[in-house]
């Protein structure tokens, strides 16, 4: 695996300083031997006019947050990350690589889910290159090689979860969000690694039943919310029954046995859990006639 080498060049402004002042010394002396028929120093002086223009080609620009990766005939030398004008071997092939921090949106994609549910999802990833070499190097187009593999992972992660957990102690993807956000964020990761790029921040931008089954499943979670409603009514009207017939006990407002201690727990059970306003029934009698 080819890793990156920083390599320092030249400042651009100095080679830009000294070529001029020898490709004009180099013109004058060629000048000088041709008029003094001396053709021995006039190939001398002219093979070095030629090798200070090709060093011309040498020059190139740096940019905040870029790379220039370095190959000498097919050999990696270096990667260049001083910015500004810069100088080096005009016989070096230069490839520009950006670092700058980018985000990849994939579409939205239909996937089955730990459960076997069908659903939409869609993901958002931050990434950058940290390794221009390993970019350049070790995959054929590492933009594509992100794109590919973020959906790879964002696929693998849909399937491994739940789309909503039915017990406190399982991760689901909509119940979830920050802990599924940095599980993705490592599954990306582990499959970047080795294009020399760093997932920065992956998180779900999209997350819904496929369309078949939608409206299933909204009946579904409708049922879930009354049970659970009707589950804490019911528990807060148990509570406030014990209360009241406690209450009653200890203050000795009246004493009941059990059977009319039952009747009063229907009937408070019955105010309280019913979803319609209790209507009272004066009972002028006795609960025994």
């Amino acid at each position: 695996m080819i890793k990156e080498k920083v390599r320092n060049v030249a400042s651009g402004y100095l080679a830009l300083l000294i070529l001029p002042l020898l490709t004009a010394g180099s013109a004058l002396m060629f000048i000088q031997s041709a008029v003094q028929d001396k053709p021995a120093m006039a190939v001398i002086f002219l093979i070095g006019l030629v090798l200070t223009l090709i060093c011309y080609k040498g020059f190139f620009m740096v940019h905040p947050n870029q790379a220039k990766v370095l190959q000498l005939f097919g050999t990696y030398v270096g990667s260049v990350r001083q910015t500004g004008l810069r100088w080096a071997n005009p016989f070096y092939s230069k490839e520009a690589i950006s670092l700058r921090v980018r985000n990849f949106e994939s579409g939205v994609m239909k996937v089955n889910d730990s459960s076997g549910n069908p659903i939409d999802i869609a993901a958002v990833i931050v990434w950058k290159v940290v390794d221009s070499a390993e970019a350049v190097f070790e995959v054929d187009d590492f933009q594509s090689f992100v794109q590919i593999q973020s959906e790879a992972a964002l696929r693998n992660l849909a399937t491994s979860y739940p789309y909503e957990a039915h017990d406190d102690d399982t991760i689901a993807l909509r119940s979830d969000p920050q802990a599924i956000a940095e599980k993705l964020c490592v599954e990306v990761q582990d499959r970047l690694d080795k294009a020399g790029v760093q997932a920065l921040e992956a998180r779900i931008t999209h997350l819904a039943y496929a369309q078949e089954i939608a409206s299933a499943m909204l009946k579904r979670q409708q049922a879930q919310a009354i049970v659970a409603a009707r589950r804490q009514i019911v528990d807060g009207a148990v509570g406030m029954v014990k209360m009241a017939l406690t209450q009653l006990e200890e203050q000795g407002v009246v004493e009941l046995d059990e059977e009319r201690k039952a009747n009063m727990v229907s009937n408070l059970l019955v105010v309280l859990c019913g979803e319609e306003n209790a209507r009272p029934v004066l009972n002028a009698g006795s609960l025994y006639s």
